[in-house]
């Protein structure tokens, strides 16, 4: 175990918060995990856009390291509340990397392959960002701002999230979920927005063995392959043994159209040209993580207490906002 370094990590109690706080609990003796809502036992209370809240923070622990993965991550909502949305996702970022810079710290920033505008179908690490929405626009600031500010840092860019399970999971894949366990028997999923589903359990344990090398840098850090928010689906369907109980039906996104009115590229996929090259890719293919993180889903499906016993009336399946902790602040 690791008793040099002390860690900080901010926005901690979401779903990659949880991956992020198991894996770096087991391999370093002093970390601060924080967050701007309470809701586990092992947080700490830290606002990032408050500057002398984050004063206080680093100067109680005097961190080596800084995970950086606090943000407003509801696309529609920060549509709607720019302010708020560049307040945190923007002044937050900064707020945290000139501590880091001061107290000479590595910084880990989690940014979004959400800042590609889509022109293409998939996106190298060089490939320069286009960010179309206030909530990219923001998250892109501050991976430049990151770059430009902390001497040593990974800015890391993650793809569709998964992880957390029923109870953190705000994303796509929970939101699949919690249709097929009400008893939806039909899923309307878009399958003409494409991208790069990336586990929380890798990307966690891939950022803790990426500060061990000192390779700084901007990655792009998701999950091998790709596909659309369709094909995760029946993936996702097959996985949970219900291939011939729920239909899986494609529609085009202007289906959601107004309930999901902020602008996304029709292609966020990217691919780790960078950790591949310099053979650090520690991320498996995204099918092979579902397949791994179904089994908490498995486990519900089959406990009696939930058991599926009859059809309703279909539901549409929502299409996922784009982001990382599901629209909460963290």
């Amino acid at each position: 175990m690791n008793s040099k370094d002390r860690v900080l990590i901010t926005g901690c109690g979401g779903m990659l918060g949880e991956a992020v706080y198991e894996c770096f609990y087991r391999e370093y003796r002093h970390v601060r995990a924080t967050d701007i809502s309470l809701t586990e036992p092992w947080l700490s209370r830290l606002d990032v856009r408050d500057i002398a809240e984050c004063e206080r923070a680093f100067g109680e622990i005097k961190p080596t390291i800084v995970l950086h993965l606090a943000a407003l991550t509801d696309v529609e909502y920060c549509e709607r509340n720019q302010g708020d949305c560049w307040k945190t996702n923007a002044l937050g970022v900064e707020n945290v990397a000139l501590l880091a810079r001061q107290y000479d710290a590595t910084m880990v920033y989690i940014s979004t392959a959400g800042i590609f505008a889509g022109e293409k179908e998939e996106f190298h690490d060089f490939d320069v960002p286009n960010p179309l929405s206030q909530y990219a626009r923001a998250k892109y600031h501050g991976e430049r701002f990151v770059e430009a500010h902390v001497p040593k840092h990974f800015c890391l860019r993650a793809g569709w999230m998964m992880g957390g399970g029923p109870k953190k999971d705000k994303k796509f894949i929970n939101k699949v979920f919690q249709q097929i366990k009400a008893g939806s028997r039909e899923l309307r999923v878009v399958d003409d927005k494409f991208g790069t589903p990336t586990y929380t359990v890798d990307f966690a344990r891939s950022a803790a063995f990426l500060l061990t090398t000192r390779y700084y840098g901007v990655y792009n850090h998701a999950c091998e392959g790709g596909g659309s928010r369709y094909d995760v689906a029946v993936e996702f369907v097959r996985l949970l043994g219900l291939s011939g109980e729920v239909k899986v039906t494609k529609v085009h996104s202007d289906y959601y159209k107004d309930t999901y009115f902020a602008p996304r590229p029709d292609s966020e996929r990217v691919v780790n040209l960078k950790l591949n090259a310099r053979g650090l890719n520690r991320m498996r293919d995204w099918r092979t993580c579902l397949k791994e993180y179904c089994q908490l889903y498995r486990r519900e499906i089959e406990a009696p207490a939930i058991r599926m016993s009859r059809p309703q009336v279909p539901g549409p399946t929502v299409l996922v906002t784009k982001g990382l902790n599901g629209g909460h602040l963290r």
